[in-house]
């Protein structure tokens, strides 16, 4: 089989950090290549190498070859004139233009004299999206769609240069399972014409559906290459952590207090979900489940604040009803949100750990003129970067410099220092690598033990089943069923999410 590409002895380093350690690398035409790892593991530095977003350190016995030639790429530009495409984990869209001049930027379709051809760009866009099979209208603002529908947007943009070299992070981390399967069925005709795609995901048990070959890279250096039909999946997570997984949901079993701890009784907003009842108790984690567009996020970003006063019903925090208005108004009362979206609604990608983790604790952190006192923000940091197991040279690392998985544990972390009553988690481990989900779900294991609810909403149903002491199953906006975990099982939880009674 022709090789598209090759890389070998590739290294990157930091200051402070070596990401990528004489790595080696080779894609085949009409192949699937996943390479696979913890968080900083060198995945996205390695890819941002290939695509042209970064440089790698300059050796003499570096080799980068495509279509068996020498290639010397310097910026994104030239990646993909050569025909190297990329969708980044993170969506890098312009949320207030449209879906059309989103995929046509900076190469925007022009009629005499030089005018934008909006009808040919809408036309283009329209083939794009029919060729994808999916319903999204050129014209939408993406600022209008959802995560999910955002995703296939990058996908779209990157497969419209007709690129011989597709690389993929974490493409499916916001698709609903019929997405995915779409996604899959692209992926397979790609291959069918011959392009290569890199391939990076954390959704190991999906890599057998268009899988090759795997990759695995661990603390920046290049560990195993093989054919994906002779490992087992328990040798890759061997590979990728060092040692064997041997518990992957480990699920703390407590019988949580009969307090009702939060509640909300017939609470409505208009076009996004209507009449939700539900208590969640001290020390229970409460799963939700349900399709994309169930309305779990929109219920979740209501309770916070997020949506404004315009809801319906009441909300109720220790039996004493709350009105909430802003997320200020939530986080008073101690109920607190992670986004699904941490990179826009999360953080702050451009200050520092410390920065992020002390933002919303700057009040306590303070002296009583108001001043903050660096000393007590050095050691408040330190401490909960340390408790979370964030991987990090310094506190004062931009956080925009992290990977996903240590990303996600910053956003944790500024939340769990003000000991709230509620946490509700918005996808926990998108985007996150094996063992750092092992380590989110004991963070949730120990929020449990301090008596603090949890609402747990994850498009991952194993995890839910592996981590939930109820589950509450939404469709259309509506709460349909709350299941006790023990007592349930995926083809049922499926059954109320999907089928219409």
């Amino acid at each position: 089989m022709d090789e598209l590409l090759r890389l070998e002895n590739i290294s990157k380093t930091f200051p402070g950090v070596c990401a990528l350690k004489n790595v080696s690398f080779t894609l085949r035409k009409g192949e699937v290549h996943a390479l696979l790892g913890e968080n900083g593991a060198g995945k996205s530095t390695f890819i941002k190498i290939v695509s042209g977003a970064q440089l790698p350190d300059k050796k003499t016995d570096n080799v980068f070859l495509i279509n068996g030639s020498p290639a010397n790429i310097h910026t994104p530009h030239q990646a993909i004139k050569i025909g190297i495409s990329t969708v980044y984990q993170e969506l890098n869209l312009c949320p207030h233009l449209s879906v059309a001049e989103n995929i046509f930027l900076n190469r925007e379709v022009l009629s005499f004299p030089r005018r934008v051809n909006y009808k040919k760009m809408y036309e283009e866009t329209t083939k794009l999206l029919d060729y994808l099979q999916v319903n999204i209208n050129p014209r939408t603002r993406v600022k209008d769609l959802p995560v999910s529908k955002q995703q296939i947007i990058e996908i779209a943009k990157a497969l419209s240069y007709n690129a011989t070299i597709l690389i993929m992070d974490e493409p499916t981390s916001s698709l609903s399972e019929n997405e995915v399967a779409d996604l899959h069925r692209i992926i397979l005709q790609l291959k069918k014409e011959g392009k290569g795609i890199i391939y990076i995901s954390h959704k190991l048990e999906e890599l057998n559906k268009i899988v090759d070959r795997i990759t695995v890279f661990r603390d920046g250096e290049y560990i195993v290459t093989a054919d994906f039909n002779s490992i087992t999946l328990d040798e890759i997570i061997k590979h990728m952590v060092g040692r064997s997984v041997d518990e992957k949901y480990p699920k703390l079993h407590l019988e949580p207090s009969a307090d009702a701890l939060f509640s909300v009784r017939n609470l409505s907003n208009p076009s996004m979900f209507k009449d939700l009842s539900f208590d969640l108790y001290k020390g229970e984690i409460l799963g939700f489940a349900g399709l994309v567009g169930a309305g779990r996020t929109e219920f979740a970003k209501t309770v916070f604040g997020a949506f404004g006063s315009g809801y319906k019903g009441e909300i109720f925090i220790n039996g004493k009803p709350i009105k909430v208005s802003t997320p200020s108004d939530a986080i008073s009362h101690g109920l607190v949100y992670i986004p699904e979206d941490r990179k826009h609604e999360g953080l702050a990608l451009g200050m520092t750990i410390e920065q992020n983790l002390t933002i919303p604790n700057t009040r306590k952190l303070s002296n009583v003129l108001g001043i903050l006192r660096k000393n007590a923000m050095r050691d408040y940091a330190k401490n909960i970067s340390n408790t979370l197991k964030i991987k990090t040279p310094s506190i004062k690392q931009l956080v925009k410099n992290l990977s996903g998985g240590n990303q996600q544990k910053v956003v944790i972390g500024k939340w769990i220092a003000r000991k709230p009553f509620v946490m509700i988690f918005d996808e926990p481990t998108r985007g996150v690598d094996v063992n750092a989900k092992v380590e989110i779900y004991k963070i949730l294991n120990n929020l449990k033990e301090q008596g603090i609810g949890v609402i747990m909403i994850s498009s991952d149903l194993p995890e839910l089943l592996g981590m939930t002491d109820r589950l509450a199953v939404m469709r259309r906006g509506k709460l349909i069923k709350i299941l006790k975990t023990k007592e349930t099982n995926q083809e049922e939880v499926i059954t109320y999410a999907a089928v219409e009674k």
